[in-house]
């Protein structure tokens, strides 16, 4: 291909290779599409499922995309940046989430709670309570705030150790949770629509779905942030068992999904 410059000269430009286009494709797909696996990926580019992982495999190592179990995920997907920038994010909104939850919550015997920018808050909330109550929780910066407290016995899962976030996770933890029945589960979110709440990392999304799955009732501490998002892992849909915990009423279409499916939600008063 050949153009113009400024001064009028020509600038020769190769064309793009059949590779690279595929790739172009590819990101453009799982922008769109985050949860295609491999076969759909071929299947929509019309080439091979062995060519999509050769081009999975290149596009992991230049760092434009991170491969999961059958496919990948876009990094620009990944809306959440790491829990330090986030807990310098929405801190007034999250602290009036956490003060509301603990008036629910914190006269249960015992809770399992996620991790996240939102939970370390509902943490340093609940780290105030004088009575005796069991936590059991994968991450480490929850366990840190809630151990300040004498009459908290906290109870860390085992697992790998996942550092952006803070938590363990893996087939461990999974397995660990199960020993485990609680009435009442607390989680963060990346994302809540209309299909339910999603999480952005798989190995957190894992953990949070096994949190879901044990607890009586279940409990997300979400700012109006994440409303209107979907991110790569469904944790569930929206269930009587599910309610919010947030600061503003979310979109109509957002709020009717709840209420068609019997979600339950609460607003937080602001400081």
């Amino acid at each position: 291909m050949t153009v113009g410059n400024a001064q009028g000269k020509p600038v020769v430009r190769a064309a793009k290779s059949r590779k690279e286009l595929r790739h172009e494709q590819i990101m453009s797909v799982l922008e769109a599409n985050p949860t295609l696996r491999v076969n759909q990926l071929a299947e929509a580019l019309g080439v091979s499922a062995e060519t999509v992982r050769r081009d999975l495999t290149e596009l992991d190592q230049i760092g434009r995309l991170n491969r999961t179990y059958g496919g990948a995920v876009s990094t620009a997907n990944r809306f959440e940046p790491a829990l330090n920038e986030r807990l310098s994010l929405f801190i007034s909104e999250r602290r009036a989430i956490a003060r509301l939850a603990v008036q629910r919550y914190a006269g249960e015997e015992a809770l399992l709670l996620g991790g996240g920018a939102t939970m370390v808050q509902f943490a340093r909330t609940l780290r105030e309570v004088r009575h005796r109550l069991t936590v059991v929780t994968p991450a480490y910066p929850v366990a840190a705030e809630l151990a300040a407290n004498p009459l908290i016995e906290v109870m860390v899962l085992p697992g790998v150790f996942e550092q952006q976030e803070g938590i363990v996770c893996g087939p461990e933890t999974v397995r660990a949770l199960d020993r485990f029945r609680a009435p009442v589960a607390l989680i963060g979110a990346s994302g809540l629509n209309v299909e339910g709440v999603s999480e952005a990392m798989l190995g957190a999304a894992e953990v949070y779905s096994a949190i879901l799955r044990t607890a009586d009732r279940s409990v997300v501490l979400a700012d109006h942030s994440k409303f209107g998002k979907r991110a790569l892992t469904l944790l569930t849909g929206w269930t009587p068992r599910l309610s919010v915990i947030t600061n503003k009423a979310p979109e109509p279409t957002l709020l009717s999904a709840l209420a068609d499916a019997g979600a339950a939600i609460d607003i937080a008063p602001s400081d």
